[in-house]
């Protein structure tokens, strides 16, 4: 019991960042749609963290605490970690010869035929241990932090076989054990049809349906499959059939959809009533009105149209403007988009989809944790993982109007510094 006139003892508080502009992403679950995606739920002020945790968020929020550790923002920009839900980081050799080819005139499709693309990283996992794939995957992850990344979805599909799947994502699991930042796998094996299979892809879809997925779900390596729905790869039927096993055996969906054709691969996605369909820069006004009724996230990457030297985006206007929620990833993989930076893609993002800096902010954000189905990330809120980055930044707009720069001040990662110097 207190006396009158005393005051109850302060609770104590790891760290607390103070006098800093803190984009709080608003306090409502679940992701954002149309004009919401433009307000960042802005405020002035502090943020405590607690046991990796955030406890308090406000203007002077941390007087209240026994505070371990202050920093000082001294105005500048705050905001949830990063999430990128949609890249390929585990493989074992990288394609510079092929981005040259390529902007020499010769298509991806030529280079492919020859025995290039997903054939030959296919042929590089194939010929490397988890400890090589491991070496060369961690940089990557680093970077990814160093660039305000906290979390990343890790696909496997440069195996497409049982035991190189299963490599893959061994290496996804034991990265994810080192941390930071936090890998979410997926399942991938529906990525091409591999070359001892070219003449009987039914019999390939048997092996995925059969026994590729029953395994990676026996040995929880996965969290999600997904599927290249694409003319002449996995069409619908074949997507359908192998997404239906994978939820069966308990795995979440996703797939990538109309990159390149318009086959129907949203409407898919919305009646399976999957997490995410990607790329999308062939979505017709059917798949998108579909993917508003169903909630299914649009996430969209334009590195890879970039990256390509392609003429046509996905129509990132028509799907917020329709309702769609919309996240953003790198597609980082080593032929199509070799970036571990979110923040080059934001600078696409804002110059050819037309994307305001709040909604690019909110794509790589709560939109992109609730792709991944992680409500515990992507705001800044009361109990919360505290991921954080600061910005040497004053106002969010400058994160797409100063491009080609890391502008990364500190990446905390459930409150611990992991990059980054005060």
């Amino acid at each position: 019991m207190y006396t009158i006139g005393t005051m109850p003892p302060r609770p104590p508080a790891d760290l607390a960042i103070t006098d800093a502009l803190i984009a709080t992403m608003g306090s409502a679950a679940g992701p954002r749609v149309g004009a919401a995606m433009r307000d960042l739920g802005m405020l002035k002020g502090d943020v405590v963290v607690k046991g990796g945790k955030i406890v308090a968020v406000g203007a002077g929020a941390a007087k209240a605490y026994r505070v371990k550790k202050t920093i000082a923002a001294k105005g500048r920009l705050v905001t949830p970690g990063l999430v990128d839900p949609h890249t390929h980081a585990v493989f074992a050799g990288t394609r510079e010869d092929e981005f040259e080819l390529r902007n020499s005139g010769i298509t991806y499709a030529e280079i492919a035929a020859k025995g290039g693309g997903i054939k030959k990283s296919v042929a590089q996992v194939r010929a490397a241990t988890v400890e090589q794939i491991k070496d060369r995957t961690r940089p990557a992850l680093r970077r990814m932090l160093e660039h305000g990344t906290t979390t990343v979805e890790v696909k496997s599909g440069y195996g497409l076989s049982l035991k190189d799947e299963m490599k893959l994502l061994q290496a996804a699991k034991e990265l994810a054990a080192e941390g930071p930042p936090d890998i979410v796998p997926t399942f991938l094996g529906a990525h091409e049809i591999p070359v001892e299979y070219k003449d009987d892809r039914a019999a390939y879809v048997r092996l995925l349906v059969e026994k590729m997925i029953p395994e990676v779900a026996k040995k929880k390596l996965a969290k999600w499959c997904d599927v290249f729905c694409e003319k002449g790869i996995f069409e619908i039927a074949d997507s359908r059939m192998i997404l239906e096993a994978a939820k069966k055996a308990g795995l979440g969906v996703r797939l990538h959809a109309e990159e390149f054709a318009t086959i129907g691969g949203a409407k898919l996605a919305a009646d399976l009533g999957a997490a995410s369909a990607d790329h999308l820069m062939a979505i017709d006004d059917s798949g998108i009105d579909a993917m508003r009724q169903s909630g299914t996230v649009a996430v969209l990457l334009p590195g890879t149209t970039f990256f390509l030297g392609l003429p046509r985006y996905a129509p990132a206007r028509r799907l917020i403007d329709a309702g769609v929620p919309v996240a953003l990833a790198t597609d980082f993989n080593p032929g199509s988009c070799y970036t571990e930076s979110l923040q080059i893609i934001w600078a696409i993002a804002a110059t050819q989809l037309k994307m305001t800096a709040a909604e690019v902010l909110c794509a790589s954000t709560v939109n992109a944790a609730h792709a991944l189905r992680l409500a515990d990330r992507g705001r800044i809120g009361e109990g919360l993982v505290a991921d954080l980055v600061m910005w040497d930044a004053e106002d969010a707009r400058t994160l797409t109007y100063h491009f080609g720069v890391n502008q990364v001040v500190t990446v905390f990662r459930r409150g611990s510094l992991v990059a980054g110097k005060l």
